[in-house]
């Protein structure tokens, strides 16, 4: 099991604050996560090859062929709000909060 220690220094490096109950949920989930990377690099992986899909995925992506984009005004046509040719959005300090 991770120490404290390993744990708060994961938590520093990843700039979170842990209380002392997650730190200790975070040492048993990460030494649980650690065992198990442990048991895959004791398979004997020899001819097996490197994968990025559990299954054989065919066709799964369209061919990269360009074509006409939107013009502006097409692509403003459903936009609620349309600014000076571009999406109009909510200033981030106005209004909710």
């Amino acid at each position: 099991m991770l120490s404290r220690q390993e744990v708060d220094h994961v938590a520093r490096l990843a700039r979170l604050e842990l209380t002392d109950a997650e730190a200790e949920t975070m040492a048993a989930e990460l030494s649980k996560i650690l065992d198990h990377i442990e048991a895959i690099r004791g398979l004997d992986l020899e001819g097996v090859e490197p994968t990025s899909h559990v299954v054989d995925v065919v066709n799964a992506l369209r061919a990269d062929v360009p074509h006409r984009s939107l013009s502006v005004q097409e692509a403003l046509a459903a936009a609620p709000e349309p600014v000076a040719d571009g999406f109009g959005v909510p200033s981030p300090g106005a209004g909710g909060e």
